[in-house]
């Protein structure tokens, strides 16, 4: 099996190599070939890691939701929860206890077995401090699993999760990439470097990782299901938005997911097939509430009257995205606010603010991203506010920053760094992106991505009450509520929610867009 597969990566590479050559000598009009039944993906940014409970962005998911699993997945086409690795399910009446029975037969890509003390260990390794593995973390999104009082194996094809209340996201947070189950061998023998290591049972298994160049996958032939089409897909990672559209008219990869909104006419022709749709998507600015000129809610205020959102959204985005109103996209029908209405484009009104909060001439510090999962065209975007903000009389700065090294600069808070930053969240649930960026014990200090260090306790309230109620129209009431109550207080400038996009060449058969922003390549076919 070894052999066979390096003989292969040798193949792939050669392939490889030609592609690049070809894509160098030809011009864009002429198609490179790249290799028979592999795909090559190109990717918004270079991976993290490819440990799924160390990670956040979806950049990353993109790549692992094919190497691993987890006890439940989200229905194709949905965010509805449907069984994986767990066959079964069941949950107390008083909605504290979940007992799974796993699937017979599964094994790891290294060999060991799928048991309930396998699943065990994923969830105690991330939730208990003393477990001999935690410090393989960190564990930045262990939030999702904090109502877990106790996992216990049953029995080798039997676990069960006792939560120390109702948690109605529960199922669906175990579907999101944190849930994904790693072979604990693996974990075992390369301890923090598990993330190059990556163990799961996926339809495809792991092969190869080359810094800044690409990550390998190649088909899982053990898989317990039906097998992928694909031999293996390449993910590359291409930072550059304008270089990831030359690559793909050279036909150097086959696919590219988050096409810059100016390409998007290159690909309106039989070569191409664009895919759209609209996922749980909020672009917005980070304001740094704590201190400077963010902490007076009037300047906060001012700064989403002072953005002509509707301009970068027709301009720069170019019509594939829609205005913001609050931090809960409208892909969450129910329990979206419809009656909120986006903060207009009101300069005036924002200079008066301005005047009132005696901040006349404040000087900012803009956080901006090169590129990274969701976050569009983050440098033009970055440079349109700035100039909205110069109109109303605040001078600002931008820093720009890779995406791995701005998450960095952004995850552990603004504090003493910056006043304001771009982020984008796309998320499986209207419980994640308040509850991990809005709550007061969601400040980084406490680990959570509440990078701005807002706080009202009556949003806190709303919050908890909201993942703790099983009947979907009193969450929905409390969401709504949370939602006004955010959006008068305006700790982010809510600018868009996106629709989703990628492009693959005529060569790439069966795939499809997914309203997780996942990538499921196992019914692919090139």
């Amino acid at each position: 099996m070894k052999q066979m597969k390096s003989d292969f990566m040798k193949k792939l590479w050669r392939a490889a190599k030609t592609t690049l050559l070809l894509c160098a000598i030809s011009p864009l009009s002429v198609s490179a070939q790249t290799p028979p039944n592999v795909l090559i993906v190109g990717q918004v940014a270079e991976p993290k890691s490819l440990d799924p409970h160390a990670v956040t962005a979806v950049n990353d998911f993109r790549i692992l939701m094919n190497l691993y699993e987890g006890l439940v997945r989200y229905k194709d086409g949905t965010l509805e929860v449907e069984p994986a690795l767990a066959e079964s399910w069941t949950v107390s009446d008083d909605g504290k206890t979940y007992t799974f029975t796993l699937r017979d037969d599964v094994t790891f890509h290294d060999g060991s077995a799928l048991t309930a003390e396998a699943v065990k260990f994923n969830f105690d390794r991330m939730l208990d401090e003393k477990h001999p593995f935690h410090s393989t973390g960190p564990f930045p999104l262990s939030f999702f699993f904090s109502s877990i009082n106790d996992v216990e194996a049953v029995d080798p094809k039997t676990v069960k999760f006792t939560l120390s209340a109702p948690y109605a996201p529960f199922l669906s947070n175990l579907a999101y990439p944190t849930g994904l189950i790693v072979s604990p061998d693996a974990v075992k023998t390369h301890g923090k470097d598990v993330g190059r290591h990556p163990s799961g049972t996926g339809p495809f298994r792991f092969a190869e990782w080359a810094s800044n160049t690409k990550v390998v996958v190649v088909r899982n032939d053990d898989y317990w299901g039906d097998k992928a089409k694909l031999e293996a897909v390449v993910f590359r990672p291409i930072t550059d938005a304008n270089t990831r559209v030359a690559e793909m008219l050279a036909g150097s990869i086959d696919m590219m997911v988050e096409v810059p909104p100016n390409a998007l006419s290159e690909f309106q022709n039989s070569r191409y097939q664009v895919s759209e749709q609209a996922g749980p998507h909020v672009w917005f600015l980070i304001l740094n509430a704590k201190e400077g000129p963010f902490a007076d809610k009037r300047m906060r205020q001012a700064v989403n009257y002072a953005i002509n959102k509707k301009a970068l959204v027709d301009g720069v985005l170019e019509g594939t995205a829609e205005v913001a109103a609050g931090p809960t996209p409208p892909a969450f029908a129910w329990a979206y606010n419809d009656s909120l209405q986006p903060y207009p484009y009101n300069p005036e009104k924002a200079k008066a603010l301005i005047k009132e909060a005696g901040q006349e001439g404040a000087k900012l510090t803009f956080y901006v991203t090169e590129g990274g999962s969701g976050m569009l065209d983050p440098v033009p975007m970055g440079t349109a506010i700035q100039a909205d903000l110069k109109a109303v009389g605040l001078d600002t700065a931008i820093e720009t920053y890779e995406w791995n090294t701005f998450l960095g600069k952004v995850n552990p808070g603004l504090e003493g760094k910056a006043d304001m930053a771009e982020m984008a969240w796309m998320t499986n649930d209207p419980d994640t992106l308040p509850y991990l960026a809005l709550r007061t014990d969601a400040w980084p200090d406490k680990g959570g991505f509440n990078s701005g260090y807002y706080s009202n306790p009556k949003v806190d309230k709303l919050l908890e009450a909201a993942r703790e109620a099983t009947d979907q129209d009193q969450r929905a009431n409390l969401y709504r509520e949370m939602q006004e109550i955010v959006q008068e207080d305006a700790p982010w400038v809510f600018v868009a929610n996106w629709k989703q996009n990628a492009v693959t060449n005529n060569q790439v058969k069966d795939f499809k867009l997914q309203p997780s922003f996942f990538l499921i390549l196992d019914d692919v076919q090139k």
